[in-house]
């Protein structure tokens, strides 16, 4: 019997005469551009280095679109950003040794936002690895073992033919559920050598789905229908899986308040009646979600900043959706269902029974409320200014990227991002230099919209060389930069904590000028002009640079006491 698929594997004339007699000269690096093609790449990011020229030879003979960064770290972040935006995995080509490590921070944030990037390293030539000291340059006894507690998964190839089957391996684990980052290294040598394998074409590499157990949905949804004061916590893992929509369905079915997450920003809407919006740093906000029955938590692990510095804890019953198995029932216990969100809230709406609050809207503005009063008492008019400059200049649809600043971490709690998978931040790992990199990456993504980067003068001396990068690409991105002299948070954090600081000042240049030296059109504004001085640079193609020369503070917090 002849079965359908024995006749969709079966090539065609043409592809057999391909496949007997491939282009001369190809190469190891030749697999691996083929490859990307084939998985349905269209861009990459990184830089050159010695042992990868096999690759970037390739790729010079590729229709694959490279776009090179100044500093490896920082090439990271764009391939994160890129993922964020699309969807895909985005390839970040890197040399041996030093270029690899470079990239660590980077990675750490993509894992901990769950962004997809495809990481391929060289290696040292094949003669070198088994941890012995050989003396190659750029040599590490066990360089992957850097990478295994960083990224989701760790795959090589040591001979040609292998190559196809890891970036295959590696594309399919980056992009499962939860996305994330992949390590692939393949030895100098073997970039360099000539095959005559058939070229490579369409490669399967289909991620593997998520559904919830239908048993636990049953249960939850049970839950939710007799709940008496449902509240939902929706985090990254809604905008990631794109389930904003089915969210909000189901908070309207069940008449349950909304809060989200830093990194769930957008993926509830902002003035909807059910929205608590995104004050998680603040005591009113844990008492109403303490106070809930039964709490439904989307993609989130109830991390730090989630749970108020794990203050927060639930008295009613929780219900844990997460993608991410090491989060699930890590900080509360729970009725854990280990499911992508987008198919486990799906399975919700097809088993809750409808149920009416008339007074959870009115619960909801209560909250608020409360919260307004509390940041008005603290005489912080300027910080609310900015933000809300910021948020009438940039156009709605825009996506914003923020560094490790003061201002992003209001926006966390307090800007509306107007849609799922607009605002993002490093709040994942934390560390600074991530808002202008990831900025161009995303530009790189969806060149027709304006992208804005937010960072402090500490955090845009991490990327400064990137404004080459974006005059090369000439790409759409307008960075906003909060110049405070100094690491602004940290500041505050050892005033408060010892009544002094050590090592926060910093000098710094003159941005304005600095970008100018680049070709970027740079200008210094005030609070008063910074609305109008952001709309027209976002407004004008290219890349664009606002210093803000401001002292801002954070609201006061609601852990400590």
């Amino acid at each position: 019997m002849t079965h359908d698929h024995d006749l969709v594997l079966r090539p065609s004339a043409a592809q057999t005469e391909a496949a007997l007699h491939p282009p001369a000269g190809r190469t190891g690096g030749d697999l691996v551009v083929e490859t990307l093609a084939g998985l349905g790449a269209t861009t990459v990011f990184g830089l050159p280095g010695q042992h990868a020229l096999g690759v970037f030879d390739a790729l010079g003979r590729s229709d694959l679109r490279y776009v090179g960064l100044r500093m490896e770290n920082n090439a990271g972040f764009a391939a994160d950003a890129y993922g964020r935006i699309t969807g895909e995995a985005a390839p970040l080509l890197l040399s041996t040794g030093p270029g690899a490590l470079m990239s660590l921070a980077a990675l750490q944030e993509a894992a901990a936002a769950s962004a997809p990037v495809l990481a391929i390293g060289s290696q040292v030539p094949a003669a070198g690895l088994g941890g012995g000291r050989h003396g190659y340059l750029h040599e590490l006894p066990d360089q992957a073992a850097s990478f295994r507690g960083v990224v989701k998964s760790v795959h090589s190839a040591r001979t040609p033919s292998q190559i196809p089957s890891a970036l295959a391996d590696a594309w399919r684990s980056a992009l499962t559920v939860p996305h994330g980052p992949v390590w692939v290294e393949i030895p100098q040598d073997v970039l360099l050598a000539e095959t005559s394998l058939p070229v490579v074409t369409a490669v399967d590499a289909t991620p593997d789905e998520r559904p919830p157990r239908p048993e636990l949905t049953a249960v939850a949804a049970d839950l939710l229908s007799r709940a008496e004061r449902p509240v939902i916590i929706a985090g990254g893992g809604v905008v990631r899986a794109d389930a904003s929509g089915k969210l909000r369905k189901l908070a309207e079915r069940l008449d349950a308040p909304v809060v989200t997450t830093p990194g769930g920003k957008g993926a509830f809407p902002w003035n909807h009646p059910l929205s608590l919006r995104s004050w998680l740093e603040d005591r009113h906000t844990t008492d109403f979600l303490e106070d809930a029955d039964v709490l439904l938590v989307v993609g989130s692990g109830l991390g730090e900043l989630s749970s108020n510095y794990h203050t927060f804890t639930p008295r009613g019953r929780v219900i844990q959706i997460e993608a991410d198995l090491g989060k699930l029932e890590s900080n509360h216990p729970a009725l854990g269902i280990h499911a992508d969100a987008r198919l486990a809230l799906q399975a919700l709406l097809e088993t809750v029974s409808e149920r009416r609050d008339a007074t959870a809207p009115e619960r909801v503005r209560a909250l608020l409320d409360r919260v307004a009063d509390r940041i008005a008492a603290q005489d912080l008019t300027l910080e609310q200014d900015v933000l809300a400059a910021v948020r009438r200049a940039l156009p709605s649809t825009s996506p914003s990227f923020w560094d490790m600043t003061i201002l992003a971490y209001w926006a966390w709690s307090a800007f509306d991002a107007r849609g799922a998978n607009t605002l993002h931040s490093a709040q994942g790992a934390g560390g600074l230099g991530y808002g202008f990199p990831a900025a161009l990456g995303a530009a790189v993504a969806d060149p027709t919209r304006p992208v804005l980067a937010v960072s402090g003068d500490g955090g845009a001396l991490y990327s400064i060389a990137e404004l080459a990068t974006a005059r090369q690409y000439d790409l759409d991105v307008t960075w906003l930069i909060v110049d405070d002299g100094g690491y602004g948070i940290l500041r505050e954090y050892m005033s408060d904590a010892f009544g002094r600081t050590t090592g926060t000042e910093l000098a710094r240049p003159d941005f304005a000028a600095l970008a100018r030296s680049f070709g970027v059109p740079g200008v210094r504004t005030t609070p008063e002009t910074l609305e109008q001085d952001l709309a027209k640079a976002l407004a004008e193609p290219g890349p664009s640079v606002v210093v803000l020369p401001a002292v801002l503070r954070m609201f006061a917090p609601t852990h400590l006491g």
